[in-house]
């Protein structure tokens, strides 16, 4: 449940952070994970936000 929690967190951060550059879309998205500890987790959602032209 955290873990599901973190990834949806992490994705709307990326949205936030390409809306604010302009980005219509984010492409190539994927996430990064690791173990902190015994109990902690880091997560992370990288992408490449794009600008569609007319």
């Amino acid at each position: 449940m955290m873990l599901n929690n973190s990834r949806h967190e992490a994705v709307d951060r990326l949205k936030q952070e390409a809306k604010a550059m302009g980005a219509d879309a984010v492409v190539m998205m994927r996430f990064d994970s690791g173990s902190i500890s015994a109990d902690m987790q880091s997560v992370a959602a990288y992408g490449t936000a794009v600008k569609f032209i007319d």
